[in-house]
């Protein structure tokens, strides 16, 4: 199982803690902001349409989604700058993490993202040293539907690179250019996505066992908690028998 896919099922299940905690909104809102820079209307502005769906699927309210368009379009006056920053590093069993981030202060997030990977036995790294182990990928992922022949059918017929059964269902794979048309045919077919987003997925895996495993999932949560981090990425590897442990606590 890879690492995206099971750091994104316990983000998922542990969702409601986080909406709780008001975090979903914030970084919700701050990558609408950003995407809105490129302008407003979405259907020009694929990054603005992506923003808007996450969003929309944490049941971000309408006048807070509307209100982070217009600090992103300047409409709003503050003179806030936010930027996008990618923060690079090793976590514990030498696995590569990227964690995606957009700040309004880049020395300071820069500090605590660096105090996050040391206190959590990881160390940031030097840019680009390993984003070249990553692709831009469409991942969407399918629960409530058993036709596997139908699935594959539509889904590669739409431009998708591979089709995987997971503990939770299916998991399809798509070039960045082919996302949209790949989830316009599953909708078109009838075939619930229960989950949709553009992602970095690693070109090869490092498996870890529970110990290392436990460390490096315990750093990826502290990097996803981080007020400014939008999403984090990593290249590890772990069994199902030892996800299932983790979990379990």
């Amino acid at each position: 199982m890879s690492g995206h896919s099971h750091f994104a099922t316990i983000k998922r299940r542990k969702g409601a803690a986080d909406a709780k905690r008001g975090k979903v909104f914030s970084k919700c809102a701050r990558a609408i902001a950003l995407a809105a820079r490129r302008g407003a209307d979405p259907e020009m502005n694929l990054a603005l349409r992506y923003a808007l769906d996450e969003a929309r699927a944490a049941n971000m309210p309408k006048d807070t989604i509307e209100r982070a368009i217009k600090k992103g379009t300047g409409e709003l006056g503050d003179g806030v700058q936010i930027a996008e920053v990618v923060y690079e590093g090793y976590g514990p069993g030498g696995v590569a993490i990227l964690a995606e981030a957009v700040t309004d202060n880049r020395n300071r997030t820069a500090s605590e993202i660096v105090k996050i990977f040391e206190r959590h036995g990881g160390n940031l790294g030097q840019p680009n040293c390993v984003a070249w182990m990553f692709s831009n990928k469409g991942i969407l992922t399918v629960t409530d539907f058993k036709d596997e022949e139908k699935l594959m059918d539509v889904a590669l017929g739409a431009g998708a690179d591979d089709l995987s059964e997971t503990p939770d269902g299916f998991e399809i794979i798509t070039p960045p250019e082919a996302f949209e048309p790949v989830k316009k045919a599953l909708a078109d077919a009838k075939i619930p996505v229960a989950h949709a987003e553009l992602t970095q997925r690693p070109q090869n895996y490092v498996p870890l066992g529970e110990h290392e495993a436990r460390k490096v999932i315990a750093l990826m949560e502290a990097l996803d908690d981080h007020d400014d981090v939008q999403k984090v990425h990593s290249n590890f590897d772990v069994s199902p028998e030892v996800l299932a442990k983790i979990q379990a606590g």
